[in-house]
């Protein structure tokens, strides 16, 4: 794969943008917690990445007709929308405005609607006015698109349970679980979240510890001797702040085929999780 799925993504280039597009995805986040049913390890509480954004994906309004609605962040053109499958539709330009602006107008349109999601609005009363560059915007969508379809693959390759690509919306991270199937001693079976092995393969846009994007792999629980096996250059393990695999994604995206790079990171530290676990 050329590195045409990898365009430069340095934060201090679009990080008001990224903020921007942070604080939205955190509505369609809210919107879909709130006509989801609970499930473990907060997968309600994720948003998925579609053909043109960040989406809700079908979220059901209603039991008895089984009509459904999608809230999307359309990174090809700008705009949040709303549909439903009566046919109602809502849409909103994309330009920095504050998120405030966005989530009432979108609230006030569900309500129309007679769809009634539980939203906290202090949890997106976001009033800063950013800047939105639709050029950056789009070299986010498609690096996470990109990441997404290496990752599907990747999940074909591995054995045991994994959990679906998500963007998490209060981190902004995109990310995907793969599980052991073993139980964790001293946790009850019945925490769906804990009670797992389980390995995190995630993507950061970067972060307060990291300020620029990469990619980390972190164990739960941590087996102490994953850190000692060896990591494809220039990945290394990260000790300072919390324990993991860490790459660059400005690394990969230098790298003569940045997709073999990222799919040997993913090997090699899955393996070293997989091989202490499942010993």
């Amino acid at each position: 794969m050329s590195d045409i799925g990898f365009p430069a993504l340095a934060l201090a280039d679009w990080t008001s943008t990224r903020d921007a597009l942070h604080a939205y995805a955190r509505i369609l986040g809210k919107v879909r917690q709130s006509l989801t049913p609970p499930q473990a390890h907060g997968w309600h509480a994720s948003i998925l990445i579609g053909p043109a954004g960040l989406t809700t994906g079908e979220l059901i309004i209603d039991e008895e007709t089984e009509d459904t609605l999608e809230i999307v962040l359309d990174l090809v053109n700008h705009r949040m929308t709303a549909t439903t499958s009566r046919g109602q539709r809502w849409a909103m330009p994309l330009s920095g405005q504050p998120a405030r602006l966005l989530a009432d107008s979108l609230l006030l349109t569900l309500m129309q609607w007679d769809v009634y999601p539980e939203v906290d609005r202090g949890l997106i009363s976001d009033e800063s006015t950013g800047r939105y560059n639709q050029a950056a915007a789009q070299r986010y969508f498609q690096t996470i698109s990109t990441i997404h379809t290496l990752w599907q693959q990747f999940k074909q390759e591995i054995s045991g349970r994994t959990g679906p690509v998500r963007i998490w919306p209060h981190h902004f991270d995109l990310s995907m679980l793969w599980f052991s199937g073993n139980l964790v001693p001293g946790i009850d079976p019945a925490d769906e979240d804990q009670a797992e092995e389980q390995i995190a393969f995630g993507f950061s846009t970067g972060d307060e510890g990291i300020p620029d994007a990469y990619f980390y792999i972190t164990a739960y629980p941590w087996p102490e001797e994953m850190s000692e096996a060896s990591l494809p250059s220039p990945a290394r393990w990260h000790t300072e702040s919390w324990k993991g695999a860490l790459l660059m994604y400005a690394d990969v995206a230098a790298a003569p085929d940045p997709a073999a790079l990222l799919n040997a990171f993913l090997r090699a530290a899955h393996s070293a999780g997989e091989t202490l676990m499942l010993e």
